[in-house]
């Protein structure tokens, strides 16, 4: 499984693909410089089971940690994780 990021100036998507086939999203909106939301995670209907949603949020939490940011978890899938995972209150805001 591969993770891009694709940034633009307030919003960005974290897009996991699977042999080349887009496989889940995870969508994010700054909300200033040092912190940003996560608004809305999908896996796609095939590719469910295989951890996709699990990744993007750890991506989410890995790029927080790399730009000194914290995360707001709006979506109810990465609030989720959040709250079952201790090691990522670090970047919870």
């Amino acid at each position: 499984m591969e993770i891009k990021n694709i940034e633009t100036d307030e919003k960005g998507n974290f897009v996991a693909e699977i042999e080349n086939n887009e496989a889940g999203i995870l969508e994010y909106t700054w909300q200033n410089d040092h912190e940003f939301s996560i608004d809305h995670t999908e896996v796609y209907e095939e590719y469910r089971g295989m951890s996709v949603g699990k990744k993007l949020v750890l991506e989410a939490v890995d790029y927080a940690r790399k730009n000194d940011a914290k995360i707001v978890p709006n979506c109810p899938y990465a609030k989720a994780i959040f709250e079952k995972t201790i090691a990522f209150q670090d970047v919870l805001a």
